[in-house]
């Protein structure tokens, strides 16, 4: 493989998810190859070879790992993508978009495979049928919901995904010998019972530390007026999710390593996508030890990252949004791109009526931004070729060529690439993009200004050749030098600084 060895170890020292299927490990100690999230002891670096394929190893003379199935898990072609389907399908799951036989046609559809192919796959990989798996995740959601919501058992039945109650009773007596009040009784023994009212409230757990002020100075930087709302202590904005609509509310519990999630019940039965957004947004399934461990090896990056060892990227709600910021925020401050990115939600997005006057609009949906003239965008005082950019953008997402939400499941790079060829889309908003969109955590921009003054004033391909030490979390690093370099809470992507957040907030209004 053309990365280095140094960088391919540590990703498998990290066991994140994010890489499998972009490398292979074989052990020379023992003859056997496994993919880079396989549970098994780790390795001494010296005793591994790092291959593209499962194909290479094997030709190598290494066996196949009995644990994580390496010779299952992607190939070179879609037809070897085993691995990567099993993954799609369960971030189909988990986002409520598949829960039948039409659903697994759709996927078989994508990969060219049958639907019995598909079974056979998931069987494989995941050990359960396609059935098995997502009765699995709807039980563990309705526990959840039982122990830390007052939501009726029968709301609770058709929020996890059960077409009725009676399926729902009779899945969770079968699996957990007892019935649904029973546990919710169980669980009011041993804590307060959850208040009934207009929402619910669900907890995101994360690995500590976790940089809860520094994640909401930055959202709060880029605060779109009506959509979002967020002030020192929250975080809050409109959601609309296929049909549903209504707010959430997000809160730090004091305490405890995790959010509060606060979610209007119009929400209740898009709550697996609703759940993975949050979570995305947040960077709540990161790393932190692990990352700020390699990163405190370079000795410029030292000192800022044990100044915040919980930092996080902050991820999007809607990929298809932070595309539209990342277009409007080209060459221009922070500041200038939240007006102009306001303008837009006011004229494209939709009335949202919530309990709150700072919550007022839907963000604009692909499909309208698609159908809007250059001319309509170019006077909300977007320059006419990323006027061209955006609506390009969002014909991509309506067509379905180009998926913005969730994590990366194909690779990296295709998708940066596949971002570059729409018109106005350069390297630095694809690897923005990348970075917070798509959650990819070795996104580095290497044209931003902000990066390059903090480490020295270098050109572009030095501090390309710099941040080399520094993967596979770059997301991260860049996310440092921005802090280092002021950009958190305001200033530009690319470098220049901004007014005060009061002085924002009123140029907002304005």
């Amino acid at each position: 493989m053309t990365h280095d060895r140094r960088i391919l170890y540590r990703a498998l020292a990290a066991r994140d998810r994010r890489f499998d299927g972009l490398f292979f490990v074989g052990v020379t100690s023992t003859g056997i190859y496994c993919r880079p999230i396989c549970a098994a002891k780790t390795p001494k670096e010296a005793n591994c070879r790092f291959f593209a394929s499962a194909q290479q190893a094997e030709q190598a003379r290494f066996r196949p790992c009995l644990r994580c199935r390496p010779e299952l898990a992607p190939g070179s072609a879609p037809v070897d993508d085993s691995q990567r389907i099993a993954q799609l399908i369960v971030q189909r799951l988990e986002d409520g978009t598949i829960g039948n036989d039409a659903g697994l046609e759709a996927i078989a559809s994508q990969f060219e495979l049958s639907s019995r192919q598909i079974r056979r796959i998931v069987q494989k990989e995941l050990g359960v049928s396609p059935v098995q798996l997502l009765l699995t995740r709807r039980l563990l959601l309705a526990k959840q919901l039982l122990s830390e919501t007052a939501l009726p058992v029968t709301e609770i039945a058709f929020a996890s995904g059960f077409s009725s109650l009676r399926r729902f009773n009779d899945a969770f007596s079968s699996r957990y010998r007892l019935s649904p009040t029973c546990l919710r009784r169980n669980a009011n023994a041993l804590q307060p019972a959850p208040v009934a009212g207009d929402t619910s409230t669900v907890q995101l757990a994360y690995r500590p530390p976790y940089d809860w002020k520094g994640v909401l100075e930055f959202l709060a930087a880029r605060e779109l007026e009506g959509v979002e709302w967020v002030t020192d202590d929250f975080y809050a904005r409109t959601v609309r999710l296929g049909a549903a609509e209504g707010w959430i509310r997000v809160t730090h519990l004091k305490g405890r390593n995790a959010l509060a999630l606060e979610f209007t019940h119009s929400l209740a039965n898009v709550l697996p996508p609703l759940l993975n957004r949050v979570r995305a947004l947040f960077d709540l399934n990161a790393h932190p030890q692990m990352i700020c461990k390699h990163l405190s090896r370079d000795r410029r990056l030292a000192p800022i990252v044990r100044q915040t060892p919980g930092i996080r990227v902050p991820g999007a709600f809607a990929g298809f949004e932070l595309g539209l910021r990342a277009i409007i925020g080209q060459q221009v401050t922070v500041g200038a791109a939240t007006r102009i990115g306001c303008r837009l939600a006011a004229a494209l997005g939709q009335p949202c009526v919530t309990p709150y006057p700072e919550l007022s609009r839907l963000t604009p949906s692909p499909a309208r931004v698609a159908a809007a003239s250059i001319d309509e965008i170019s006077r909300l005082g977007v320059v006419s070729a990323r006027s061209r950019a955006i609506i390009a953008l969002a014909s991509a997402q309506v067509s379905g060529t180009l998926v913005l939400d969730g994590c990366v499941l194909h690779n990296p790079d295709e998708a940066i690439q596949q971002l570059t060829g729409l018109p106005g889309i350069g390297p630095w908003t694809a690897h923005y993009i990348a970075m917070r969109a798509m959650n990819w955590p070795d996104a580095f921009p290497k044209e931003d200004i902000a990066v390059r003054n903090a480490l020295g004033g270098v050109p572009a391909n030095v501090a390309e050749e710099m941040s080399q030490a520094w993967r596979p979390w770059r997301s991260y690093a860049v996310m440092h030098l921005w802090r280092s370099a002021g950009i958190t809470a305001g200033g530009s992507l690319q470098g220049s600084r901004t007014n005060s957040r009061p002085r924002l907030q009123n140029e907002l209004r304005s």
